[in-house]
């Protein structure tokens, strides 16, 4: 016998992951090295960036941002979030947005990996390892990619993030044999050496032009029982996940999942999902924001990916029934020194039909009250979290679009 419906202020929320977006420094930031650090205020402050359908939400009401003047009639609910969980990673965002509050962060290896963690993971798969420090993906196959080539040895490296990464030419070692080298890491990092995410790299080309494929494969930590997409499920709400969401929580609670190469991709396959998904999550991330830019101190690269996101939002096929949520998981300033992530507040943008406009959500305790909000959508409830959706709900109205 089908389960009953229930009566949910909105039908459809489209959660969409602007990756590294973030909106000021936290109070803590100075312990992780990150004081001073503001994504949007100082790529806002650095070059000009045009971001009207944000604006028009209340992206400018959240906090002042050069040329991002706060709206007079905000579209839509606008506030922050805190960062409850220590850490600033990929993983720890992703969580905390549903329910997952962390007592302790994910291990990093600023030196690289110790020989107790390479020792056995060489033993295993037969081979030495190339690398083994802190690198950016791109620039560490370029350097070492021809001696991959010689040498048929993986190259090893890690970041200020929570990650064992693994590149090989696809050429050299096949993708399975690839994915089977970083399951056997994934076995290996257990304990106190537990990281986030085990990350296959493949790449192709030849020296010089080495360029990463559309092959990566993450392998992360389990997250525990009961988080929002475990609910979820168990309310029989389907989740359609876009980008790196469903490798994230290890495909629990999704019902359909598509990767994507690039932005421009996972706005293709967010936009295909709302016109075949017409009820339920649709949970998306956006990469490039981190992966292209912020960890390349890339300023105007940053600043076009986000007016590219901006111009494409109006052409969403946004219902009466629908909520649009747009947040960020920690930053990645482009404009300081450090290329790593930063810890930073997260904006919190709310849009739709029966959302009240105009509505001050302030600064939110933590992410998890996004994941909150959502539950309470759908019947269900997570652990941690305050749902304001009392707050921004209103009567349906006749749909505006942006």
């Amino acid at each position: 016998m089908s389960p009953n419906p229930v009566a949910k202020p909105f039908d459809r929320v489209v959660w969409i992951v602007l990756d590294s977006v973030g909106i000021g420094a936290m109070p803590d930031a100075g312990e992780y090295g990150d004081e001073g650090s503001d994504t949007l205020g100082n790529i806002a402050r650095c070059q000009k960036v045009e971001l009207p359908n944000m604006r028009r939400i209340g992206l400018g009401n959240i906090k002042p941002l050069a040329g991002i003047p706060p709206a007079e009639h905000p579209a839509g609910a606008y506030g922050k979030c805190r960062l409850a969980s220590p850490g600033k990673d990929t993983t720890t965002g992703h969580w905390e947005m549903t329910g997952i509050i962390l007592d302790r962060p994910f291990p990093t290896y600023p030196h690289g990996f110790p020989l107790e963690i390479i020792q056995p993971f060489e033993d295993a798969i037969g081979r030495k390892v190339l690398g083994n420090r802190p690198a950016s993906g791109t620039e560490i196959i370029q350097e070492l990619g021809a001696e991959h080539l010689r040498t048929r040895s993986p190259i090893v490296y890690t970041s200020a993030d929570s990650v064992f990464q693994i590149a090989a030419h696809e050429d050299v070692i096949p993708v399975p044999e690839l994915y089977l080298m970083c399951e056997i890491a994934r076995n290996l990092l257990r304990g106190p050496n537990e990281v986030g995410r085990v990350i296959a790299r493949p790449f192709e080309g030849k020296p010089g032009h080495f360029v990463r494929t559309a092959n990566r494969h993450d392998y992360a930590v389990p997250p525990p029982d009961g988080m929002l997409l475990d609910r979820l499920s168990q309310h029989h709400v389907p989740v359609y996940a876009v980008g790196k969401i469903s490798d994230i929580f290890l495909g629990r609670g999704i019902t359909h999942s598509v990767k994507t190469k690039n932005n421009s991709d996972g706005m293709e396959q967010t936009a295909n999902a709302m016109r075949t998904q017409t009820n339920g999550l649709i949970f998306v991330n956006l990469v490039d924001f981190d992966q292209q830019y912020g960890h390349r101190n890339d300023v105007p690269g940053y600043a076009g990916a986000l007016e590219a996101v901006d111009r494409w939002l109006p052409s969403l096929d946004m219902r009466n029934g629908d909520m649009l949520i747009l947040t960020a998981d920690h930053g990645c300033d482009p404009t300081t020194p450090s290329t790593d992530h930063s810890r930073e507040y997260t904006p919190l943008l709310v849009y739709g039909a029966g959302v009240k406009s105009g509505m001050n959500l302030n600064t939110r305790g933590t992410l998890a009250d996004i994941g909150q909000t959502v539950a309470e959508n759908f019947g269900a409830s997570i652990a941690a979290g305050s749902s304001f959706l009392h707050e921004i709900r209103k009567d349906n109205s006749t749909f505006q679009t942006l």
